[in-house]
């Protein structure tokens, strides 16, 4: 029998997937919200065409059952969804697939926007670019805004970075709840778990939503800590329903 493949990692910070151009840069004239005629067309047909190719994906290869989804209608207008980072494609579809028919906004680092081909569509996709410049910031949160003003669902992962088929949640800071702190949107928590399946080598995906939760009115820092609580307790909890590590994480070991 085939052993599984272990990964070892020296912090929960560490990055195991690397794109084509890693130091990729968006350029200053970046259009953040693209509202022309033609601009609008051609993201609707990619995101319909993404949506198709998401459902095959999700149902035939990473056999995902989602739980709680029902939860998500008990917003009318925008929201944020937050989730762990463990599918290198998947993460792409699974809150969308979730959200349906609500079209989401996902947050995610500029290296992707250096993949070849993919990198041009991710503006159209949905993407909002995570740019650490006090101007970025500024953009991004204009740009989220506009968005869950509109309707739409944001996703983040406080996690950062994929760590595929991974079964516990990595710590993360309040950093990235400063948005519905601030923006004053509630919040929705995500887990993707896995099981071991019967039929398959893989294991079955099993998706919670919980919420929503809203930040309370204190100050800034304390409703993102008071959500990133929140959130991460009953991400962790969620995660106790997975019971398979198709890939096993283990802790270098310390040397002289």
């Amino acid at each position: 029998m085939k052993e599984r493949e272990v990964r070892y990692y020296d912090s929960f910070t560490d990055d195991f997937e690397y794109t084509a151009n890693q130091d990729f840069e968006l350029p200053e004239n970046y259009k953040w919200i693209r509202n022309g005629f033609f601009a609008k067309i051609l993201s609707a047909l990619i995101y319909a065409a993404a949506l198709l190719f998401s459902s095959i994906y999700c149902k035939f290869f990473l056999h995902m059952k989602v739980t709680g989804r029902k939860n998500l209608k008990k917003v009318k207008g925008g929201y944020f969804i937050f989730a762990n980072h463990t599918q290198p494609l998947g993460d792409v579809f699974i809150p969308a697939l979730c959200a349906f028919p609500k079209r989401i906004y996902t947050l995610v680092g500029t290296a992707n926007y250096g993949i070849p081909v993919i990198g041009k569509l991710l503006t159209y996709l949905g993407a909002l670019p995570i740019v650490n410049t006090v101007n970025g910031l500024k953009q991004l949160n204009k740009a989220m805004e506009y968005r869950l003003k509109h309707g739409h669902p944001v996703t983040i992962y406080p996690e950062a970075h994929v760590w595929e088929y991974y079964t516990q949640i990595r710590p993360f800071n309040s950093t990235s709840f400063k948005f519905p702190a601030k923006l004053n949107f509630p919040s929705f928590a995500m887990t993707v778990t896995y099981k071991k399946s019967k039929l398959f080598k893989k294991p079955v995906m099993e998706v919670f939503v919980d919420g929503p939760f809203y930040p309370c009115k204190n100050s800034l820092k304390e409703n993102a800590e008071y959500l990133n609580t929140e959130i991460f307790s009953v991400m962790t909890k969620r995660s106790k329903n997975s019971n398979f590590e198709y890939i096993k994480y283990k802790k270098k070991p310390m040397t002289d």
